[in-house]
């Protein structure tokens, strides 16, 4: 509802009035101007510097503070007043003098709430005179804005600024209460009519985006929890609530940069650390899916950047432990703010995976975590494939930390201790990441080199690795013997299946197939092609039994080198530089071995593949043999 206009709508100009100004305001109405232009004012109000000359009866007859204020004045010829506190200032208090004097203008989405306020401070109620300016801005609000979500949106934006008397006045519950409503209601008819049917599931989806989700940034963050607080009580979808938040957050919080960690200037004004705190509490209540895991880590550098509580940043680490296996190496690389612990924030993905792993555990014991995961791989479960894939990420995050000279070694071992056994199928990754940080940390003593090396498995290091271990000088002897002793271990286990092939039940009964006659009796006319075929198999068998007993006596060489190797050792510390040449020596002879046994398999897989080569690497064309050997020809080419 609104009076008719004269004038543009609540233009807030307001002219400052002294003794020697016009002696009555300028009004649009020429019935009030008729009656006061011959009237002199006879009261000067004062609002926030600003002096009003104004007449009293207009201002009595209907402002009962006003009234109050000149019947307890103890001077009968009171000209002055001063009002202070006056919620919306002097452009508000002009309005509603404007008001007294019968002056028409328009009540608007923009003018409504100052003048409600000013109208409550003013004391205009219906005891002094019909129709007063209370009145008058309620029955706009119950008949306008309330029934519409935009007007709503557009009067709490007003708010601003009348503390606390909006709040009294409950205007700002009011508008709260109107916009999720409203929202409610606009999804509802909006959802229904963009429904649309899942021709394989036979499921109905909804696609329709809420205008309403940008128009919600414009709000104060006070303001903004209220509305999506209310909103979920009204049932707003989850899905929109969240793309509202993430919307609020770029607008918000768009003007914060990063800071690094050389950086010493202040840090940002409690204002941001206000709104990444609320709206993490917002999120705290929202599912896990209303949000991409991005924004998440989003949310935790802010958090970090403002330098919010430790509380809130904990609440997003676990969310983003939820769903860890779907993060990248460089959502991991957190810059931290102290410079004398390290480069990087290892603390806080310390705890992310401490809380991936409590969700794992939950997972085992049959307690289902808030987001659910179905696995298409019916040999495995789903939580052993994301611990593959999170032994894979923590080993390149491993890798990118190690050269950071301020980085502990007490932290590095505790990330690499956290996983369990079974997250890692290989430890080749886990081995680079720690020559790495010994290439870096040359101060390390040899207990310390000791500790770190013994939680690389070298069972699980690959031949590429083996070799590039044997011989590396960063790494203790003992891993080193370690290492050898292993690969000792698989050339004798290989040597040993191969002989078994050679001369065990696989080629005889191979020999027998190929000699078998038909049932009936006849000679087959392939059992001269197959005669010759046997023929070429023995004379692999001949060949491939060279080379097992060449390969017999580098391992017997290789056993006695290594027998003198540890009686040195047991010597004392002395031999070191000893033991460092007869280490490389063997790493050598290995080397060789390792050729040798390489080309022997090759002959016999020519022959035949055997069951235990194709459960171990899985046929896929070729690619994955190719890609392990580009990446491990990279990986330790170069140290």
């Amino acid at each position: 509802m609104g009076l008719a206009s004269d004038s543009p709508a609540f233009p807030f100009s307001t002219s400052k009035l002294s003794s020697s100004a016009a002696a009555s305001p300028r009004f649009c109405n020429p019935i009030s101007r008729r009656i006061f232009s011959d009237v002199a004012g006879d009261l000067t109000v004062s609002v926030d510097g600003q002096s009003f000359l104004l007449h009293k009866f207009p201002l009595v007859s209907r402002c009962g503070r006003i009234r109050r204020m000149i019947a307890e004045s103890k001077d009968p010829d009171l000209s002055k007043l001063e009002l202070v506190n006056v919620p919306g200032g002097a452009l508000a208090f002009e309005l509603a003098a404007k008001f007294c004097y019968g002056s028409n203008f328009e009540i608007n989405t923009v003018n409504v709430a100052h003048l409600r306020c000013v109208a409550e401070y003013l004391e205009m109620t219906e005891e002094y005179q019909e129709e007063n300016l209370i009145i008058r801005t309620e029955t706009y609000l119950n008949e306008i804005v309330v029934k519409n979500l935009d007007k709503s949106l557009e009067v709490l934006c007003a708010c601003d600024g009348l503390y606390p008397t909006v709040e009294e006045v409950g205007l700002v519950d009011m508008c709260v209460d109107a916009i999720a409503i409203n929202a409610s209601k606009e999804q509802l008819v909006s959802g229904l009519a963009h429904l649309e049917c899942d021709v394989g599931s036979g499921k109905l989806r909804m696609h329709c985006q809420d205008w309403w989700v940008e128009d919600l940034s414009a709000l104060r963050i006070n303001y903004y929890q209220r509305v999506i607080t209310t909103m979920r009580r009204t049932g707003v979808r989850p899905e929109s609530i969240g793309t509202s938040i993430v919307h609020y957050a770029q607008t918000a919080l768009k003007g914060i940069e990063r800071r690094h960690v050389w950086d010493s200037g202040p840090l940002v004004g409690d204002n941001q650390r206000v709104i990444v705190e609320t709206l993490i509490d917002l999120l705290a209540t929202e599912k896990i899916t209303s949000v991409t895991l991005s924004f998440l880590f989003g949310m935790l550098r802010m958090a970090i950047e403002v330098d919010a509580g430790l509380d809130y940043r904990i609440e997003v680490e676990k969310r983003i432990g939820l769903q860890l296996e779907m993060a990248s190496l460089d959502d991991l690389l957190i810059p931290a703010m102290q410079t004398s612990d390290s480069m990087f924030d290892v603390d806080t993905v310390h705890r992310i995976l401490v809380n991936f792993l409590q969700r794992i555990e939950e997972d085992d014991s049959g307690n289902l975590s808030p987001c659910g995961y179905e696995s298409d791989d019916g040999l495995k479960s789903p939580s052993h494939s994301s611990v593959l894939k999170i032994g894979r990420l923590m080993d390149g995050y491993l890798a990118e930390i190690a050269p950071d000279p301020y980085l502990k070694l007490q932290k590095f071992m505790a990330l690499i201790e956290l996983l369990p056994d079974y997250a890692r199928i290989v430890d080749d990754g886990l081995y680079r990441a720690i020559d790495i940080y010994l290439k870096a940390h040359p101060s390390l003593t040899e207990s310390e080199c000791k500790k770190l090396c013994k939680l690389i498995d070298c069972q699980k290091l690959s031949q590429d690795a083996s070799s590039h271990a044997a011989q590396n000088d960063r790494l203790p002897i003992q891993t080193v013997v370690r290492v050898l002793y292993f690969e000792q271990l698989r050339l004798k286990s290989t040597v040993s299946s191969t002989h078994y092939t050679m001369s065990g039940g696989d080629g005889g009964s191979l020999s027998q197939r190929m000699l078998v006659m038909p049932s009936s009796g006849v000679p087959s006319s392939c059992v001269s092609p197959q005669r010759d075929n046997y023929a070429s198999l023995r004379r692999e068998n001949r060949e491939l039994k060279l080379e097992i007993a060449r390969m017999r006596v580098r391992l017997t060489e290789l056993e006695r080198e290594q027998g003198v190797m540890r009686q040195g050792m047991r010597e004392g510390r002395g031999g070191g530089e000893h033991g460092r040449a007869l280490l490389a020596s063997i790493s050598r002879g290995i080397g060789r071995i390792a050729m040798l046994g390489v080309g022997a398999q090759g002959a016999e897989r020519r022959r035949k593949t055997t069951k235990k080569s194709s459960q171990q690497w899985p046929s896929d064309g070729g690619k994955s043999s190719r890609r392990r050997h580009k990446a491990s020809s990279v990986t330790y080419a170069a140290s």
